[in-house]
């Protein structure tokens, strides 16, 4: 196990030195689509109870008006209590952009969500300090981004295995980093930053299928700013928090790929390679092939629910063991339940957020389709690595007859294999109903495409926010 790096120093050199210029077209590209990706994620996310619960927590406490809520109105809160619901919101339906890998000794798929941390942190700074302009908001993204992602990929694999929850522990870094851009810290401040992040990194898989699970990703940005905020006011920690015997690598991680972090912060920006994967559907990533494989399944033989006797789905640890739940009874559950989640795209030949209902999951349908579904460890499957995601379905018929499909390996949403921006706006439409009008989805829209090119950051952020309450209150009324 390495102790002995510089890897702080790095990080600090790199937050520091990085200016929008130094960002290359591609990065600015998919920087564009993971910021549309997380504000309708915001949106959606803003009508969850957990967020709402978290809504009325932060106007209790009252304070500083540094910052908006989504769907909060125009009342403010101070920042660090923005972030927390912010964050929240934007992992509340586990839907957001996931961190590629490309070495075989990784969990496949098993990093970080990386956007939501920095960006949250960007805009409640540029919220509370209203000079940045969305040239500001995209740098400080992208810095906060790659620190991220970078920690994540040099960290042994060992971090996640023994169940630490990468996006809560790694994204606190990243909202960190992305604040202190914005603060402009350079020198020991910025140190500090890291130092406090580093010791407010937090966030355990036991919470996995909770309301918990998604605060994991709203304390890292609560946790984020709050360490770049104290370190502008003169508090101090440990100038070098990532290295060392008792650093985060050696205690969180139980040490890092030398190698890796020898080639530094930015070469290459993860975010171009090995690049950012958008979530086709409001799940656990390791469930998305197998849900796609089903889905074809079920179109290629025009199979109906009543001709379903019972569900065989074959997999790898890597997929079982965090996909857990064997029949889940709420919407949050559903979402680490292969048996559910295969049940969901059988009865309604679809899986988005308008599916994970706690009324819809817990009815006759879904609990008799789970039970009916068994989740088989395969030993051989499990011999050809965790390089890739890969699983097999059968189905048995009343009739007799049993349907096989394998995954494609290839991840929808994966740069291999990637959404469209027409499939992107898509989504982000599908996060934006029944929570803003159609008018106001195509103006949040143009700004977030064009965040650097001139757009008003404060219009984008009251659109955010200025939704009401209602549509939450409407939606819980129509499933009572």
């Amino acid at each position: 196990m390495q102790i002995n790096s510089d890897i702080t120093a790095q990080a600090i050199r790199f937050i520091e030195r990085t200016t929008y210029a130094d960002l290359p077209e591609e990065a600015l590209v998919i920087g564009r689509r993971c910021m549309v990706d997380t504000v309708g994620l915001y949106l959606a996310g803003s009508q969850e109870q957990s967020v709402r619960i978290l809504i009325e927590d932060a106007f209790g406490q009252g304070g500083r008006g540094d910052a908006p809520l989504p769907g909060g109105g125009t009342k403010k809160v101070p920042a660090a209590l923005a972030g927390r619901v912010w964050g929240t919101s934007g992992h509340a339906h586990d839907w957001d952009d996931t961190q590629v890998s490309h070495d075989p000794d990784h969990v496949y798929g098993l990093l970080t969500h990386p956007s939501v941390p920095p960006l949250t942190a960007a805009l409640i700074v540029a919220s509370e300090l209203g000079n940045k302009d969305g040239r500001d908001v995209m740098l400080a993204f992208q810095v906060g981004f790659e620190v991220e992602c970078k920690i994540s990929e040099w960290m042994k694999p060992r971090h996640y295995r023994r169940g630490h929850h990468t996006s809560g522990t790694v994204g606190t870094f990243g909202a960190a980093a992305a604040a202190a851009k914005l603060l402009g810290q350079t020198g020991d401040k910025l140190a500090h930053a890291l130092g406090l992040a580093a010791s407010f990194a937090s966030g355990i898989r036991v919470n996995f299928g909770t309301m918990t699970k998604p605060l994991h990703v709203g304390r890292a940005c609560e946790n984020g700013i709050t360490a770049a905020l104290l370190a502008s006011k003169g508090f101090e920690a440990d100038p070098a928090a990532l290295d060392g015997t008792w650093g985060f690598f050696s205690v969180m991680g139980e040490g890092f790929d030398a190698a890796k972090a020898d080639a530094g912060f930015g070469n290459p920006l993860t975010i171009v390679s090995p690049g950012v994967s958008v979530k086709p559907y409001p799940s656990g990533i390791l469930t998305h092939q197998s849900m796609d494989a089903m889905l074809k399944l079920v179109l290629d033989h025009d199979l109906k629910p009543e001709q379903v006797e019972r569900i065989r789905f074959f997999a790898g640890k890597n997929i079982i063991e965090p996909i857990r739940y064997p029949i889940a009874k709420n919407h949050l559950q559903a979402k680490f339940s292969m048996p559910a989640l295969l049940a969901m795209i059988v009865l309604c030949r679809r899986a988005s957020h308008h599916e994970f209902e706690d009324a819809f999951v817990a009815g006759e349908a879904m609990q008799d389709l789970q039970a009916r579904t068994d989740v088989i460890n395969d030993l051989e499957i499990d011999a050809q690595g965790y390089d890739k995601i890969r699983s097999r379905i059968e189905v048995v018929t009343k009739d007799g007859r049993t349907l096989v499909q394998w995954a494609d390996e290839r991840y929808r949403g994966g740069p291999s294999n990637p959404i469209s921006d027409e499939g992107l706006d898509g989504k982000f439409r599908m996060c934006a109903e029944g929570v803003i009008d159609a008018a106001k989805q195509d103006e949040l829209l143009a700004l977030v495409r064009g965040i650097d090119k001139d757009a008003d950051v404060a219009r984008m952020i009251s659109l955010i926010s200025g939704t009401s309450p209602e549509g939450h209150a409407a939606k819980a009324a129509a499933a009572e």
